[in-house]
């Protein structure tokens, strides 16, 4: 559970690694049953801009990773909201030679669970 802006660099740090490792599950264990995520990838990946619930996210993550020959996160900065208990992760991701920054802000229950998830993409830098 995220109490302090130390948990929060712990959380992001271990969430990276376990992107990188491209093992999804462990990072699904930390969302609620009834997560709604939103990110512009999902448009293309999901059909809607909006993925709700827990079993629809592992669908789209799993289906966008077959479609991803290389992908590395690297946290650039973390923020933490202790009152609203929303964790932004700002980092640079790396897919397949395209790099970009963004900002995935999670909001959590009192129980620990991400509730809600929105990606906000950068400016592509192609190499």
């Amino acid at each position: 559970m995220i109490e302090s802006l130390e948990d929060a660099n712990a959380f992001a740090k271990w969430w990276a690694a376990a992107w990188n490792r491209r093992d999804i599950e462990p990072v699904l264990e930390h969302f609620a049953e009834n997560v709604t995520f939103t990110s512009p990838t999902a448009l293309a990946v999901a059909g809607v801009r909006t993925v709700n619930g827990k079993e629809a996210l592992r669908g789209y993550w799993s289906e966008a990773l077959t479609r991803i020959g290389s992908l590395r996160f690297i946290v650039d900065r973390v923020v933490w909201d202790s009152q609203n208990r929303e964790l932004v992760i700002i980092y640079t991701s790396e897919i397949d030679g395209t790099t970009k920054r963004v900002s995935e802000n999670l909001t959590f229950d009192r129980a620990g669970r991400v509730v809600t998830a929105e990606v906000f993409h950068g400016v592509t830098r192609q190499p």
